[in-house]
C-alpha cells in the first residue's frame, strides 16, 4: 500500500523519544511535514536534526512547548496554526501502590495524559472541519482495558481517552475528519530492556530474553515479543491516510493481542 501524505502538516506531541519519535519518523516517511513536540528545547533540536537525518528531505518543524498547559498550547498554535494531522501521544507512567497515590498525582496523570490531548483537539479541530479533511488519534494503551492493580492512575487516563476519541469523532461526524485512538501493547521503548533484565536471566541475549519475559510476565500476549515502536506508528501512518477514510470513532488494537477479546 502506498500512503502519500505529501501536503500534510502532522503534530506529534511527546515525539523527542520512544513511540513519538517513530510516528515521527514514519509521517516524515510518508511525505508530512511534521511538527516534533517536547518540553526541552534542546531535545527537541536533536530530534529534529535526527529526523532530518534519517528522512532526506524532511522538513520537521520543532515545537518546544509543553502542550499539558494552557500556555503551552498557546506556543504550539503560534508555532503550527495549522495542523492536518494531530496525534496525540504525549503521556506519563509511573508504578505506585494504589493507595499511596497522592490528589496531585491523580491530577497530574489526568492533566497530561488526557487533558493536554483534549485541549489540543479543541484548538485543531475546527480548522480541519471547515477545510473537510483532518485526522485525530489518541496513542492508548493496553492499560485501558486490562488495568494494572500498580497503575490504576495510569490506567484511568488510558481508559478516559478512548472516552475522548469516541466524542470527538462524533463532533465531527460528516465533516471529513476522523478520529480514532490506537492502542498499543507491551512496547520496546527506552529502559524496557533494563526492567526485562531485572526479571529473567541476564546472560541471555536480547531477543531470547525478551521472549521469556513474555512467556512468564505477559503470557496473555499471542504475539509473544515486545511490539517494536515502528509497529505502532505503521497503525497511525495509515490512520492518517486517505486511504482509512471510513474509519473513525474506533479503537484500533496494536497490542499483539494482549488484550483477551475478539472486538476492538
Amino acid at each position: 500500500m502506498r500512503i502519500d501524505l505529501t501536503g500534510r502538516t502532522a503534530l506529534v506531541t511527546g515525539s523527542t523519544q520512544g513511540i513519538g519519535a517513530a510516528i515521527a519518523v514514519a509521517l516524515a516517511r510518508a511525505g508530512a511535514r511534521v511538527g516534533v513536540n517536547g518540553r526541552d528545547e534542546r531535545r527537541v533540536t536533536e530530534s529534529v536534526e535526527a529526523l532530518a537525518r534519517e528522512v532526506p528531505g524532511a522538513q520537521p518543524v520543532p515545537v518546544a512547548a509543553d502542550v499539558s498547559t494552557d500556555e503551552g498550547a498557546a506556543r504550539v498554535a503560534k508555532l503550527l496554526p495549522r495542523v492536518d494531522i494531530l496525534v496525540n501521544n504525549l503521556g506519563v507512567f509511573n508504578v505506585a501502590d494504589p493507595l499511596e497515590i497522592t490528589d496531585a498525582e491523580w491530577r497530574r496523570f489526568f492533566e497530561v495524559n488526557v487533558l493536554a490531548a483534549v485541549r489540543l483537539t479543541r484548538l485543531y479541530l475546527p480548522g480541519m472541519t471547515e477545510r473537510g479533511w483532518g485526522r485525530v488519534q489518541y496513542v492508548a494503551s493496553d492499560s485501558a482495558v486490562v488495568i494494572p492493580a500498580e497503575m490504576i492512575h495510569y490506567g484511568m487516563s488510558k481508559t478516559a481517552l478512548l472516552a475522548v476519541s469516541r466524542g470527538f469523532a462524533k463532533k465531527a461526524a460528516g465533516t471529513g475528519v476522523t478520529v480514532n485512538s490506537v492502542v498499543a501493547g507491551p512496547t520496546h521503548t527506552g529502559g524496557v530492556e533494563d526492567f526485562v533484565y531485572e526479571l529473567v536471566d541476564r546472560e541471555l541475549p536480547w531477543e531470547e530474553a525478551q521472549r521469556e519475559f513474555m512467556r512468564r510476565h505477559r503470557p496473555q500476549s499471542l504475539l509473544q515479543r515486545l511490539i517494536e515502536p515502528e509497529e505502532i506508528a505503521h497503525m497511525v501512518v495509515y490512520l492518517a491516510s486517505d486511504q482509512a477514510s471510513a474509519t473513525t470513532g474506533g479503537a484500533l488494537r496494536v497490542d499483539g493481542g494482549y488484550i483477551d477479546s475478539i472486538l476492538p
